[in-house]
């Protein structure tokens, strides 16, 4: 399945194409309500630390594991924006697993097996192609994903 040639963002606005071409993308299922929640943080590290040599960060937020983002796009907003200064993309609300599984994310999950928590990460080449996967327990300063998107931006 090819990469999905539009995504909306929280806001209901089509994402620009512009925004994700030629760039590395981290794609990441959030949650304002998990405890894994905290991660945010360091993906808006990994946002500033790699962001100028061509890292975009996705979130997308999910309320398939524990109904732990149950809020509006407005409450999602407001929470990521006043808990964890968030200023990268966040898509619309979609479902990661399941028979409604997004389009984005059967392009990012293909034939693996289903994401098993909030904050599974894609991370996805210039080509458009996905490079590397991570479990949700993997925080953004984890080496090995330094390390995958390092080799990424090259």
């Amino acid at each position: 399945m090819p990469f999905p040639n539009s995504l909306t963002t929280l806001d209901g606005t089509a994402l620009s194409p512009e925004v994700l071409e030629n760039k590395v993308i981290l794609f990441v299922n959030v949650a304002s309500k998990c405890g894994l929640t905290p991660q945010y943080s360091g993906l808006v590290e990994l946002a500033k630390a790699y962001g100028d040599r061509g890292l975009v960060i996705v979130g997308v937020p999910c309320n398939q594991f524990g109904a732990q983002e149950p809020g509006t796009p407005d409450d999602i907003k407001d929470f990521t924006k006043t808990k964890y200064d968030v200023d990268f993309t966040l898509l619309e609300k979609q479902d990661v697993n399941g028979p409604t599984r997004s389009p984005l994310y059967q392009f990012l999950v293909g034939d693996g097996p289903d994401i098993g928590w909030n904050f599974g990460k894609f991370l996805v080449g210039r080509d458009g192609e996905v490079v590397a996967r991570f479990e949700p327990q993997t925080a953004p300063n984890d080496a090995a994903l330094k390390a995958a998107i390092e080799a990424a931006l090259g």
